[in-house]
């Protein structure tokens, strides 16, 4: 009985920790917002070329395309600069809903379920879509219907991935990134891929490896085209924005902001002898840049992780209901949910109540998510120490706490000492979760390389190398610390 009280508590306490209270705007004051602090921040999902993409200009990573230069055009006519974040393509809503951009450019088509949870701005261009196959395949997929049956590749979220359910019998693979659903293509795991018409030229002319063409694929008019989505109620910004891009079709500045764009997708150079020697040289500052920030992030989500994780320990060690129950409540919460939800619901979520910035919202998520992994690692090896122990420390007349400094926890770290380093290093691989949130960490900057330079395998092969290095070297200190302690022992 006493443990149903203890589950049934700890429930409820958790439920009330993690209730969040929304916001509710009387009034629209979305431009005021914007103009007021002097930004206009835009979030987009920037493997989409020619609309939005990475290219490096005079050495440095930049963000360009049809949208990014619509964007520069509206916040200049707002008289703010313009702020870019990129995220994954289905996180761009929960982002603007939370508010964590003020309205999003992604290529993306104003459909009936969108309109449900956010407006949107007039269409500001048509296009369509095609099919993109390998160029082996071409003679063989000719229209949609000869992919009866076959599995089709289409990003999460999108609208393509409505449209892929024309063809018939269609077993669909559904990614986050374009870019890994044309790797997915190139190395037989799909049979064609569904995207915008400009999207697939794009790609296909800078890859002689794939093929495009028109699929047929019928559109409901309600949802063709791309406009910009903005919260809903922000009638101020929508009129504001509406009234730029009257501006932009009055002077076909979009074609020329899509022909501009399309001056960056230039099909790079093949059969130089120092090409693929050159490849790590010229894309070097991106892996090291993310390497540095997965270990920033790791280290300070360890840290407060370490501190968390004892704390708990010794909470849920304690005869004290009050203190045991949120901590077992916590811990029990924590590791039974995945960590990517985690992640998401404290940028998003809590992004309700304060503005957390993107990489304070991962760390503090990394480092919830590992203290309470901590936390089992050291109950357990507080536990593995003989009670005779602390029985012989207050028999020579230590105080419980003095015992415990000085004889049951440096024993229980020697016990623990592996476990923890298994969970140091899980936290290093683990981090890769907050690329979801558009944190540059280096898997972040994986995906920008492959977007930049049309390889796909080569930088996750490198990827993987620097993994293997961040993580053999703390292995080997590891290591070295755990000898030191067994010879102490000896």
């Amino acid at each position: 009985m006493k443990k149903w009280l203890n589950v049934i508590f700890s429930l409820l306490l958790f439920s009330t920790l993690i209730a969040v209270p929304v916001s509710v705007h009387a009034e629209d004051t979305a431009l005021e917002e914007i103009q007021e602090k002097g930004v206009l921040v835009i979030g987009t999902s920037a493997d989409f070329p020619p609309y939005e993409f990475h290219t490096t200009v005079d050495g440095k990573d930049k963000i360009v395309g049809m949208d990014i230069f619509i964007a520069e055009k509206i916040a200049e006519d707002l008289g703010v600069e313009l702020e870019i974040q990129d995220i994954g393509f289905d996180s761009l809503l929960p982002a603007l809903e939370s508010r964590k951009v003020d309205m999003v450019m992604a290529g993306m088509s104003p459909t009936p379920e969108r309109r449900k949870s956010v407006d949107f701005s007039d269409v500001y261009y048509n296009s369509g879509h095609h099919l993109v196959v390998r160029e082996s395949d071409k003679e063989i997929y000719t229209a949609k219907a000869t992919l009866e049956g076959k599995k089709i590749g289409v990003q999460s979220g999108s609208l393509q991935e409505e449209l892929a359910e024309q063809i018939p019998n269609a077993d669909l693979m559904k990614l986050t990134n374009l870019n890994d659903l044309l790797l997915a293509l190139k190395t037989n795991k799909v049979e064609a891929v569904v995207m915008e018409k400009p999207n697939a030229e794009a790609h296909a002319g800078a890859d002689p490896s794939i093929y495009t063409f028109d699929g047929e694929v019928e559109v409901d008019e309600e949802a063709e085209g791309s406009a910009i989505a903005i919260p809903k109620g922000s009638d101020s910004l929508l009129e504001a924005v509406n009234a730029s891009l009257a501006e932009m079709e009055e002077q076909n500045l979009v074609q020329e902001y899509l022909a501009e764009a399309g001056k960056y997708l230039e099909v790079p150079e093949e059969g130089e002898e120092a090409e693929e020697s050159s490849f790590l040289g010229e894309y070097s500052s991106y892996f090291l840049n993310g390497a540095i920030s997965t270990i920033g992030i790791s280290l300070i989500s360890v840290l407060f992780g370490l501190i968390l994780g004892t704390l708990l320990a010794f909470m849920r060690l304690s005869n004290n209901f009050l203190l045991r129950g949120p901590a077992t409540a916590y811990v029990e919460f924590v590791r039974g949910t995945p960590m990517m939800i985690q992640v998401m619901f404290i940028y998003f979520a809590v992004g309700y109540v304060i503005n957390i910035p993107a990489i304070i919202a991962g760390i503090i998520a990394v480092s919830l998510n590992s203290g309470a992994y901590i936390c089992e690692i050291i109950r357990s090896g507080l536990n593995s120490v003989p009670a005779g122990q602390q029985e012989a420390a207050r028999s020579l007349g230590m105080s419980k706490r003095t015992a415990m400094r000085y004889i049951i926890f440096p024993q229980a770290l020697k016990n623990i000492w592996p476990a923890l380093g298994n969970e140091f290093i899980t936290v290093i691989k683990e981090s890769s979760i907050v690329s979801i949130i558009g944190v540059s960490e280096l898997i972040f900057q994986t995906r920008v390389v492959t977007s930049i330079s049309y390889r796909g395998i080569l930088p996750l092969f490198i990827t993987m190398v620097v993994y293997f290095i961040l993580t053999f070297s703390l292995t080997k200190l590891l290591n070295y610390y755990e000898g030191k302690m067994q010879h102490d022992r000896n």
